[in-house]
């Protein structure tokens, strides 16, 4: 279970996340949609683990293996947002949250 500190963080990093892939992330995303959907976050708020939505679906894993590769730009982005508020930058882990696309496999199934 989360603390509120940890919720509190998760929030806020979720939403720096989204702005430097909005603003900065042009090179990462190459065309696709990216939005952060959850953040989960360590109690010691060291590691923080980041779930991404991709569409295309199909662009999703080039996506994860580009972000991956360029994590250290996107943490020393976010280092620069949250450095008056967190004493570390946590590492960033990116995951692809498939619940949308699991959500519409359901629809189209109950369709036919």
């Amino acid at each position: 279970m989360e603390s509120t500190r940890q919720h509190k963080v998760a929030r806020q990093l979720q939403k720096d996340v989204s702005d430097i892939f909005l603003k900065e992330g042009a090179e990462f995303v190459h065309g696709a949609m990216v939005s952060v959907t959850k953040v989960r976050i360590s109690p010691d708020l060291a590691v923080a683990k980041v779930y991404l939505s991709v569409f295309p679906f199909d662009k999703a894993e080039e996506i994860l293996q580009r972000l991956t590769t360029h994590t250290s730009a996107v943490r020393r982005a976010l280092g620069t947002r949250v450095r008056s508020q967190l004493r570390i930058v946590p590492e960033l882990l990116f995951y692809i949250d498939d619940s949308l696309e699991y959500v519409e496999n359901i629809e189209r199934l109950l369709k036919d």
